[in-house]
């Protein structure tokens, strides 16, 4: 099993490119001289963000206070910058796992790669301990690091198609008329 390990990385960001509504999204860790760019879905980026975030408020919560966890994202840590070039997707994501490091008051996030062969790997997983595992991105960030990533990654996620005023749906690229009226999204008729 290949694990990319950046621990810490000089740059650990979420990005897209494309159009709205086509856009493709990306984790991209950088240092030591490496890059590790995995794809995934918008709702990956949106739920590591928000998770991450989960995270961060119950560690500061814990600690009564007393964690080194920003309530907000450091503005000498925000990162606009586009996503480096090239960007070369390594694997696609399937799960992700976040963690709290106490003993380096570190947050560990973790991105798997998916597989087509998941679920029969699986089933032969208690046979075949030899077998190769998935590729792994292994990211350690300080909280100030996460809290900026969760605010790039939140903004990333927004800047795609606006939603509908009616249905909050978002709006499509051929102009999108309102579920309440006559469906959309390939619900129409």
């Amino acid at each position: 099993m290949p694990v990319f390990d950046y621990d810490p990385p000089e740059r650990f960001v979420a990005g897209a490119v494309g159009q709205p509504g086509a856009r493709a999204f990306f984790l991209q860790a950088r240092g030591q001289g490496r890059m590790t760019t995995v794809g995934l879905e918008k709702f990956q980026v949106a739920v590591l963000a928000d998770r991450l975030d989960e995270l961060l408020d119950e560690v500061l919560r814990r600690s009564g206070g007393t964690a080194p966890v920003p309530a907000l994202a450091p503005v000498e840590l925000t990162d606009k910058a586009p996503l480096d070039l090239p960007i070369d997707e390594d694997f696609r994501v399937g799960t992700m796992a976040l963690a709290w490091d106490p003993d380096t008051s570190q947050v560990v996030i973790e991105a798997q790669e998916v597989t087509d062969e998941d679920e029969e790997e699986d089933a032969l997983a208690a046979v075949d301990d030899d077998r190769p595992g998935s590729a792994v991105l292994r990211v350690h960030i300080s909280a100030a690091a996460a809290r900026a990533f969760t605010q790039r990654a939140l903004e990333i996620v927004a800047a795609g198609r606006p939603p509908c005023p009616l249905c909050g749906q978002p709006l499509d690229a051929e102009g999108h008329i309102c579920v309440r009226l006559n469906g959309h999204r390939g619900e129409r008729s």
